[in-house]
């Protein structure tokens, strides 16, 4: 059957377009006011075309091009009392309009991220809390690398490295950030799998190089059994009482619990409102449980570094809003009680691990400085650096600080008695370095992608399954990389 001509279309007051269709069969040949009301044609429905064309108001149902011309002047079609041109088409409706009337109305729709970059100076400061916390295991914690001890080998240096110890909270104020910017957006398998991905393949080698430099260089240093080694390798030994195999994995038992909770935020929703409520809520319930006495509560809640994974968050919904009083006030109830408790907590570690003793207000303003260059790094027009060299430190960051501890002094141990103490301190430093970079070439690059693409590809299966929705994968922000 050939396709109809709609012809004589004339546009009423009310609006409704009412016309007549011709054909080689019976059944279009009726007006279209003899079809009931739900099949006009509302006038707002019909193409329209710029103001300067002079177009015929007809079209053509069922054609799969332009309409035809005639190459006569279009006749006004009667009972039209408008100009003889069609008037201009409306704006497209984009998604980002649609949003902002939504969040407008609503004020809870999430503010998507819309371009996903490289924060060069983050990556800077991820590089130096690693370097921070290199030179403080090195050159202030008391240990027998250098012949004797650290505090009598390097007494002038111990006092001005002790510090770098609060690399670690520095870490946690970024790893807020970069989280909370890596699940926007994303559903829980998205979000657990770039997590995965990005961890644990680095830390399976850095398991695997202690447990050879424990058992096959320096044999008998350390006592080392098989279960302790596997469960290490699971990154939660510390959940079931196992020892870690290197100390600084504590950190990472941190990092896990965080997110978890990020995940079931994800799981909930990922709003403005909800978030804000989290970051000031989640570090008081991890207060009020550490003083009930509910440890098992207080380990969940990640308490004693809770306020620096919110204060994190917050900053992030801050490169968002950077005037929105409310997230400047929840991040101030953030930075205090992580001044606060996190600031004496790591001053007791490094008068437990050194000989120097680091006053409550020398704390405070440390965690203080960490959440200030973090903004600086993120609010600031140094967010848009885009300086490569810092970018290749940063990649380095995470296996540099997972090998640095036992190879490093047994480097320094190795060679402290043929070269001078600045000269050991280079080359320990430089051959974790070159081991990080090892790691991060060999096994970081190929295996991490694969094994993101491979959990997400398993968790999603149900794609495939009648009536199982699940939403697009999106890319993951490459700052969190």
């Amino acid at each position: 059957m050939s396709a109809p001509v709609w012809s004589a279309c004339s546009l009423d007051v009310e609006p409704v377009a009412t016309c007549t269709a011709s054909t080689p069969t019976t059944r279009w040949s009726r007006p279209l006011t003899a079809y009931p009301a739900r099949a006009r044609i509302s006038s707002s429905l019909l193409p329209r075309a710029p103001r300067a064309a002079a177009l015929p108001v007809e079209l053509m149902l069922g054609a799969t091009g332009p309409p035809r011309s005639s190459g006569r002047r279009p006749q006004r079609a009667a009972g039209f009392s408008g100009p003889d041109t069609v008037p201009a088409p409306r704006p497209a409706r984009t998604p980002s309009a649609d949003l902002g009337k939504l969040r407008s109305r609503f004020g809870n729709v999430p503010r998507m991220p819309t371009t996903n970059p490289r924060l060069a100076v983050l990556d800077g400061l991820r590089f130096t809390a690693a370097a921070a916390v290199l030179v403080y295991h090195f050159v202030a914690v008391n240990h027998h690398a250098w012949g004797e001890r650290t505090s009598d080998s390097l007494p002038g240096v111990q006092g001005v490295a002790a510090y770098g110890s609060f690399g670690v909270q520095l870490f946690f104020v970024v790893s807020g950030f970069v989280i909370l910017m890596t699940a926007w957006g994303r559903d829980v398998r998205g979000f657990v799998a770039s997590r995965a991905g990005r961890l644990f393949p680095a830390y399976w080698a850095a398991v695997l190089l202690t447990l050879a430099l424990l058992v096959l260089v320096i044999p008998g240093r350390r006592d080392v059994d098989l279960p302790q080694a596997a469960a290490n390798l699971t990154m939660v030994q510390r959940a079931f009482g196992i020892p870690d195999l290197e100390a600084v994995y504590w950190t990472l038992w941190s990092e896990l619990r965080f997110y978890v909770l990020v995940g079931l935020l994800v799981a909930v929703g990922l709003t403005r409102a909800r978030v804000l409520a989290f970051v000031v809520l989640w570090p008081v319930a991890g207060a009020i449980a550490t003083h009930a006495g509910s440890g098992l509560v207080a380990t969940v809640l990640v308490a004693p570094d809770a306020p620096l994974f919110a204060g994190g968050m917050v900053l992030y919904l801050l490169t968002r809003e950077r005037r929105s009083p409310v997230l400047w006030l929840a991040l101030a109830l953030d930075v205090v009680p992580a001044a606060a408790v996190s600031g004496r907590i790591q001053a007791a570690r490094i008068e437990n691990s050194t000989d120097v003793v680091v006053s409550p207000a020398v704390g405070w303003v440390a965690i203080v400085l960490c959440f200030a260059v973090v903004a600086v790094a993120t609010l600031t027009p140094l967010a848009r650096v885009s300086w490569g060299w810092l970018t290749a430190l940063g990649a380095l960051t995470y296996p540099l600080y997972l090998v640095h501890a036992s190879w490093g002094r047994w480097v320094i141990e190795s060679v402290h008695p043929y070269l001078s103490r600045a000269a050991t301190l280079a080359v320990a430093v430089t051959a974790c370095l070159a081991l990080a970079w090892v790691v991060h070439r060999a096994v970081e690059r190929p295996l991490g992608p694969r094994l993101r693409r491979a959990l997400d590809r398993d968790l999603r299966r149900d794609r495939a399954r009648p009536g199982g929705h699940v939403p697009a994968r999106q890319d993951e922000p490459v700052a969190a990389r």
